[in-house]
């Protein structure tokens, strides 16, 4: 493989392979259909069904059944198209497998009616499953004995990440709620379309890179016993799966199945397929609950069977991954409450200088950042167009449409004579102040100063809670049961940064501590657990983000931001007082 990765290393963009960057912008594609979509999603859903651009009235807890549901998914999928990559398939073949399938799914959702907006959830999920785990795994074999630049390409990669949420966001957030959902939903699908098709032409740059893999691999737990020694051999036998392992696993995969599709039924379609209560739980939680034990008992079943060093690793992760479950059942309020707080309770209109200050602002942040990527493309363009010709006219001819888009919304927004802020406006914030403020905590992180994890977990769920704090400071003077109000947009311009600064500190940190804590040989089970921890708490956001309703009208809307500002704290709180535990769990792994 070296040769071959010799061979990309031979034309370079910025100091990286050229092909680094074709991934970026199929990346950033993608991460624009996804952020775009679900930016729009709630606030379609909820909205009022007469108007100009009516939405489908849908209740609260039923538009964010659906978002969690969907979510959950997301986080899940990705463990069956990796490893079918990995086994039948290759990585470049799933990747163009899954940009298909999104596709199709942001193509149906465009025909807004119930039918296709769920064929359309399906196609998503299932085309994520194939396009999430497998890019990240193309770069770790392109970079295969250049360890030196690894760093630096997942930085690049990941600022595409982030263009991509920015550009999706600004653009389908504004063409949905000011020309049409389904314009908003169509753009999505378009572009991701175009990034698939760039991707398919930019192959002959990857070599054998993510092709299909090899017929001849061997069995992986005979190669590794054969290559060990004694006592070596003894804890890879141990730790194969039993029958117990695999009962476990079935209940638990039937139970969560059971609940995450029951869930939204009942919610949506008021369809109780399973309308029962055993030991004071009905249905959906009963399974819900199952699920947790009989998952938490494969991993009691299964870690003790480790040498003492890696057991208590792989405790301490696990902890770690608790933290994690809390942080994004917070964090992910920003695609379902937050929309409906934006919308009802913010006061979006202004006049007069703060008009102009405002259309100031936008200007400055859709250009700026639009010319460095376009800075990037016309680099890529240089370097590669004698070879991936195709490829790079499909590419320039995607960022035309943005351009066009862009300034057409800059022209419409000067003109107008009153201004409305869109409601997705203030998602853009997030992508805004990863790219501005990752810089300083890499350098942090690089520095003599690196705190230890239980540190980064406490601060980033710290300062999470903070955010939430502005909002429930700012919406104090509102009675129960308030259903509009115009507060100030300060509040959640304060929010969204604390947000960002938390996950800053936390939500990189998992797959760094999966690499340094986990045996190699259980890597991709605790790479499960990992995202299992994502989708619970994604889940777990949207379920209680559907009370929002309920509990402003029993208490108040500052008593359910309060909820999501002590929750984070105590949790932070948690992980510094088990600073000590933590440190002698890891053993030096800093």
């Amino acid at each position: 493989m070296s040769t071959s990765t010799d061979q990309i290393f031979q034309d370079k963009v910025l100091g990286h392979p050229a092909g680094l960057f074709v991934l970026f912008f199929t990346e950033m594609w993608e991460r624009f259909s996804y952020y775009g979509m679900r930016a729009i999603l709630v606030i379609f859903l909820t909205g009022v069904v007469t108007g100009d651009n009516p939405g489908w009235g849908w209740s609260t807890p039923a538009a964010l059944s659906l978002l969690g549901t969907y979510a959950m998914f997301v986080y899940l999928t990705p463990l069956v198209g990796g490893w079918l990559a990995d086994n039948k398939i290759g990585y470049r073949t799933a990747v163009v497998i899954g940009a298909l399938l999104m596709t199709l799914g942001h193509a149906s959702m465009a025909i807004e009616t119930p039918l296709f907006l769920y064929i359309g959830i399906a196609f998503l999920i299932l085309g994520n499953g194939f396009f999430k785990p497998n890019m990240t795994s193309i770069i770790s074999k392109m970079y295969d004995g250049h360890d030196e630049k690894k760093d630096g390409a997942y930085n690049i990669f990941y600022m595409g990440v982030n263009a991509g949420a920015f550009l999706g966001i600004m653009l389908c957030g504004w063409v949905g709620e000011k020309v049409g959902w389904s314009y908003g939903f169509g753009l999505a699908g378009i572009f991701m379309l175009l990034g698939m098709l760039q991707f398919y032409y930019a192959q002959p740059l990857f070599g054998d890179i993510g092709s299909k893999p090899q017929n001849e691999r061997k069995d992986l737990i005979d190669d590794l016993v054969d290559n060990k020694s004694k006592d070596e051999k003894t804890a890879v036998k141990l730790n194969t799966f039993r029958p117990i392992d695999y009962l476990l696993i079935g209940i638990f995969t039937l139970s969560a199945l059971i609940f995450i599709i029951n869930d939204p039924l009942s919610q949506i379609g008021q369809i109780n397929t399973l309308n029962f209560t055993i030991a004071g739980m009905k249905d959906s939680l009963f399974f819900a609950v199952l699920a947790a034990v009989s998952f938490i008992l494969l991993l009691i079943i299964r870690i003790p069977r480790y040498t003492k060093i890696e057991r208590d690793r792989m405790i301490a992760f696990t902890i770690f991954c608790l933290f994690t479950v809390f942080f994004w059942a917070a964090f992910e309020q920003a695609a379902g409450s937050l929309p409906i707080y934006t919308r009802d309770f913010t006061d979006r209109f202004l006049e007069g200088n703060a008009a102009n200050i405002f259309k100031l602002i936008d200007l400055i942040v859709t250009v700026v950042p639009l010319l460095i990527i376009t800075y990037v493309l016309w680099s890529l363009f240089r370097q590669t167009f004698s070879r991936i010709g195709r490829s790079n006219i499909i590419l320039g001819f995607s960022f035309l449409i943005v351009w066009a888009i862009v300034i057409f919304k800059l022209y419409t927004e000067y003109n107008d004579t009153s201004t409305e802020v869109p409601v997705t406006w203030f998602a853009i914030l997030n992508s805004l102040f990863i790219i501005i403020f990752a810089p300083l905590f890499t350098k942090w992180w690089d520095s003599q100063y690196n705190p230890p994890a239980s540190v980064k977990y406490f601060l980033g769920l710290f300062l999470l809670g903070v955010g939430f704090a502005f909002l429930a400071f700012g919406a104090r003077n509102l009675p129960a049961g308030a259903e509009t109000a115009t507060l100030s947009m300060a509040w959640l311009v304060f929010a969204y940064l604390f947000h960002t600064l938390g996950e800053l500190c936390l939500s990189p940190m998992g797959l760094s501590y999966l690499s340094k804590l986990v045996p190699a040989r259980m890597i991709a089970v605790m790479f499960g657990v990992y995202y299992l921890a994502i989708a619970i708490g994604n889940k777990l956001a949207h379920s209680v983000g559907a009370e929002v309703e309920n509990i402003t009208k029993e208490y108040s809307l500052s008593t359910f931001f309060l909820i999501f500002t002590i929750v984070p704290i105590a949790i932070g709180v948690v992980s510094l007082v088990l600073h000590p535990l933590l440190k002698k769990l890891m053993h030096g792994v800093r």
